[in-house]
Formats: C-alpha cells, sequence, structure tokens
C-alpha cells in the first residue's frame, strides 16, 4: 500500500510496539481483569495445616507440595516446579517437623509437581512412587517428533510477559522458573523408583497406611492419593479451583473428558474431610468438600453429554459452541469459572477426539487453502487497501475477532504486511483485556508481542 502518512503511521507504531514489548503495557480495566487482580488472595505464600499431620505449601511456586507427617518420617506428595523453591518449602516444612523424608509421590507426571523433587532427596533411599506410564503426556509427544507445544506452552503460560501484563495464571501466581538452578538438567530429575499399576494399592511409608488410586483425567498417568486416617484426598490436577483445564492451548493427547468426571465422583466416594487439589488452596470439611465435588463433577458431565447430544444432531464444533450453554448454577460458582480451562475448548476437543478433524460439511472435505481463501477475500473486499480499510473500521468499532480474522487474510497474502501485524496486535491485545481465562490471554498478548516484533525487525531491514 503507498498512501499518503502510512510510513510516518506505521513508525510510530512500531515506536509504541517497542514500549510494549519492553514490558510496558496500557492500563487494563475490565471486570475480568479486576477479578483476576482480587483472585491474587488464592495464591498467598503460607503452609496451610490440612489435618493433624497434613502440611500444605501454597504460593511458593505454581502448584501446591503437601508433607505427611508419620511416625517414622514424613511423605512429600507431588514436588513443586523448580528445585530453589522447593528447597525452600523443605526448609520451612523441616521447622514444623524435623524428620526425613521417607517418600516422595507424584500426582501426574507434569514438570510443575515433579521437577523440584531433588529438594526433597533427603538420601538415596527416598522411594519415589508415580504411576505406570509416567509421564505419559511427554512421552507421548516427544516419541513422535511433536516439540512444538514447549513454544505454545510457554505463550499459554505467559512467560514472554511482564508482571502486569500477567497478573496470575488463573490457578497459580505468576511466576517464572529458577533456570539457573540447573533444574532442567537430567542431574535434577528425579524419576519413580517405585511403579503403581494397578487400580488402587495399599502401602505403607513412614508409619502411614496409603492408598493409590488410577485417576485417568487430565493425565493417562495420573493418580490420587488417599489418607484414610485422617480422610485427607490428594487430587492432583483433576481438582483445583477453576473450569477444568480439559483441552490445553499447547496441545496434548485427548483429555478422557468422561473419565476426568468418573474420577471426580469416585474421589467424592471416599468421603473426605479435606482435598488437596493439584491447584490453588485446599478445601476443607466434609460439607464443603462433597457439595465442590458434586458441583465440579456435574458441570463436566453436563457439559460433555449436552456436546454428545448435538455432535448427533449433526452440529458442526461452531455450531456446537453455541449449542453447549452451562447453567446457571455452574457458572456463578467461583471454583468453576474459567480462570485456566474455558468450557469452550472443552466442546471442540470432545468433537475432535471422538471424531477427528472433519466437522461433517461437506464443502470442508477439501478446503481452499489459507492464501486461496484470502485471494478471494481480497478480491470480494476490493482490494488490498480496502480490505485494511475493512480493518481499522472494526477496530474502531471495537470488533476485535473480526479484525484478528481480517488481518490472518492480509498476511496470507503478503506476509510481511507490517501494518497488518500490528494492527493484529492491537487486536489481539484488546481480545486479551475483558478474557477471564488466563491462558488466552497470555495467548493473545504474547503473539501481540511477537507480532510487533516482527514488524519492528521488518521496518529495521
Amino acid at each position: 500500500m503507498n498512501r499518503k502518512g502510512t510510513g510516518f503511521s506505521l513508525l510510530m507504531s512500531i515506536i509504541m510496539a517497542t514500549f510494549l514489548a519492553a514490558g510496558n503495557v496500557m492500563a487494563m480495566d475490565s471486570d475480568s481483569t479486576r477479578l483476576l487482580l482480587s483472585r491474587n488472595a488464592e495464591f498467598n505464600k503460607e503452609i496451610l495445616r490440612v489435618s493433624e499431620n497434613v502440611y500444605t505449601a501454597v504460593g511458593y511456586a505454581v502448584s501446591p507440595v503437601s508433607m505427611i507427617v508419620g511416625p517414622q518420617g514424613i511423605v512429600i506428595v507431588d514436588a513443586g516446579l523448580d528445585v530453589a523453591s522447593s528447597r525452600e518449602i523443605r526448609a520451612d516444612f523441616r521447622r514444623i517437623v524435623d524428620k526425613p523424608v521417607k517418600a516422595v509421590i507424584f500426582t501426574h507426571g507434569h514438570p510443575d509437581h515433579t521437577h523440584g523433587a531433588s529438594a526433597f532427596m533427603d538420601s538415596t533411599d527416598v522411594q519415589v512412587w508415580a504411576r505406570e506410564g509416567f509421564p505419559h503426556e511427554q512421552y507421548t509427544l516427544e516419541s513422535a517428533g511433536i516439540l512444538i507445544q514447549k513454544k505454545r506452552g510457554k505463550k499459554q503460560a505467559g512467560f514472554m510477559l511482564s508482571p502486569e501484563q500477567r497478573i496470575n495464571n488463573g490457578i497459580a501466581k505468576a511466576f517464572w522458573p529458577d533456570r539457573k538452578g540447573g533444574i532442567w538438567g537430567a542431574d535434577h530429575k528425579i524419576g519413580p523408583s517405585h511403579i503403581f499399576n494397578s487400580e488402587r494399592q495399599k502401602i505403607n511409608i513412614a508409619g502411614l497406611d496409603l492408598e493409590l488410586v488410577a485417576a485417568t483425567g487430565e493425565t493417562h498417568d495420573g493418580l490420587y492419593l488417599w489418607y484414610p486416617a485422617e480422610h485427607v484426598v490428594f487430587a492432583g490436577d483433576n481438582f483445583y479451583k477453576s473450569w477444568p483445564n480439559l483441552y490445553a492451548l499447547r496441545g496434548t493427547p485427548y483429555r478422557d473428558i468422561r473419565g476426568w468426571a468418573n474420577v471426580i465422583d469416585m474421589i467424592m466416594q471416599e468421603g473426605a474431610v479435606s482435598l488437596v487439589g493439584g491447584h490453588t488452596r485446599p478445601i476443607i470439611g466434609k460439607d464443603e468438600v462433597n457439595q465442590t465435588l458434586a458441583n465440579y463433577r456435574d458441570a463436566i458431565l453436563f457439559l460433555f453429554d449436552k456436546t454428545v447430544e448435538g455432535i448427533n444432531k449433526g452440529m458442526t464444533p461452531n455450531q456446537l459452541v453455541d449449542y453447549v450453554v452451562l447453567p446457571e448454577k455452574y457458572k456463578n460458582l467461583d471454583y468453576l469459572r474459567p480462570y485456566y480451562g474455558n468450557p469452550e475448548w472443552a466442546i471442540r476437543a470432545i468433537f475432535s477426539g471422538y471424531l477427528g478433524w472433519f466437522d461433517g460439511n461437506a464443502t470442508n472435505l477439501f478446503p481452499l487453502s489459507d492464501a486461496q481463501e484470502a485471494q478471494r477475500i481480497v478480491k470480494l473486499a476490493g482490494s488490498e487497501d480496502a480490505l485494511a480499510d475493512l480493518i481499522v473500521g472494526a477496530i474502531n468499532e471495537k470488533d476485535y475477532q473480526w479484525a484478528a480474522m481480517l488481518c490472518d487474510y492480509l498476511l496470507a497474502v503478503d506476509p510481511k504486511n507490517k501494518t497488518a501485524m500490528l494492527r493484529k496486535a492491537d487486536a489481539l491485545t484488546a481480545l486479551a483485556q475483558d478474557k477471564l481465562t488466563t491462558t488466552a490471554r497470555n495467548y493473545y498478548l504474547s503473539s501481540a508481542i511477537e507480532l510487533r516484533k516482527r514488524a519492528s525487525a521488518l521496518a529495521s531491514e
């Protein structure tokens, strides 16, 4: 495009982009932002006494680490994200009771629950328990040579963002792991020494009678730990105070959503007085635990059953998102708000998990390529300049989703269109402002930073 003033406005946009990419952001004043800011209280750093002999450390990193005190030592449930924060937890646990660690139990194989394990290796004979298939998700992807989820995971987590942009991660405080400690090196990764490979297994460690229960939900290597003496259940990531991450933006094998709801029902049947989730603070009190788990289970099952109902009516994923609406009684519960996962993504995941990529519309059997479709949209608009005007109009009307989509058409025709990059970045930043789901906010804002950097690099060529 060759229009008067375009060069100057582009230069000013790039200067603003550099300012934003450096971590300075416009004030984000929205109901979603205010709700997320108030949620930070959930992640205050402290050790909570869950029962007579159970303590849970929250707010040190992104996932709770629990200690069960036994006559002969202690058992650690999940080990945190990095060695530095887990060493701090170990030191604070030692101030409560100075007994040796006898075992570490991983509820599943995600790094935020396992990478701090070396901080709890008080001796070479510490038992490390995990379920058979550990770590299923990472192995499944990496064994196929799929590595893009790591890059997408950084955008989902918001590692590129400033503290002002990130606020929190919905179910955890905004945390940047201490990479200087070599936590990703082989010398710090602790693998299981004991494998649990049945539906339920009773074990005795440190004089404690514990039960490991297979719990396929968020992961296929998931388990929950039942401590019957004090009626405490450690649910892992099958429960935390948010709409569950039934589909992760970074990409995962299909998560068994119906199975996930069944696991919540199993946990409920234990009759727990205290519930320690994989993130957020524990829930204490039998009635509150029962009510929370019942609502959690029923909301997931409602979404699953309603999605299947729509599928059997011949609906496409886009139609299903409009068709499946959660009842108000679930939407108004704080622990089912979409802070981390999002119901719309779960609906799409159910469809693709059972029926694959084809949405049932014959038009989409062999669709146009992105570039072919974009060329036709440009022709329909009249020209690239006319399409650019539509983008400006959409932004002015605060129709940011449409603006981002129109930018994609221009970028499909001209991948080096700097103005389209910057306008898409503006649209994504605006979309992030009103989004409660933190993984979506992080992904929007991280993508906007990338676009601004690309436009700045092209402008300097």
